[in-house]
């Protein structure tokens, strides 16, 4: 049975099963252009692969949830990083290097009471 590695970014988690393959890669069930919708996410999720120089070696599996599809792309990116790290522990520094080891901290700010959204401030008048 192979491990399940989890990657997050925001409020979403990625659930990842990494095994050795043809390069197969299914997000929930469905192929990652058809999932996230846009080539730049594609390419995100694809980073970890082509910088340990994997891409077609490899099935990977992913069940993501939460946060919206930016979110959950930085997500499975991380996720598939850590897994190769499991996979093959030589790509360590090639991809901690690269900072896809890292989670992303940058989160949505939270309301202030007292003003009108995170920072903004309401109209100031004198008199």
């Amino acid at each position: 049975m192979p491990d399940i590695l989890t990657g997050s970014r925001k409020t979403a988690t990625a659930k990842i099963i990494l095994t050795s393959g043809t390069g197969v890669m299914k997000v929930n069930n469905r192929n990652p252009l058809q999932y996230f919708g846009r080539q730049d996410l594609v390419d995100l999720v694809n980073l970890p692969l082509v910088t340990a120089g994997v891409m077609g070696n490899v099935d990977i599996k992913a069940k993501i949830s939460g946060g919206g599809i930016s979110g959950q792309a930085g997500a499975l990116c991380q996720g598939i990083a850590r897994a190769l790290v499991k996979f093959n522990p030589e790509l360590r520094p090639t991809l901690k290097s690269a900072g896809l080891l890292k989670r992303d901290p940058r989160k949505k700010e939270r309301c202030k009471y007292g003003l009108a959204k995170r920072r903004k401030r309401f109209q100031f008048s004198k008199r």
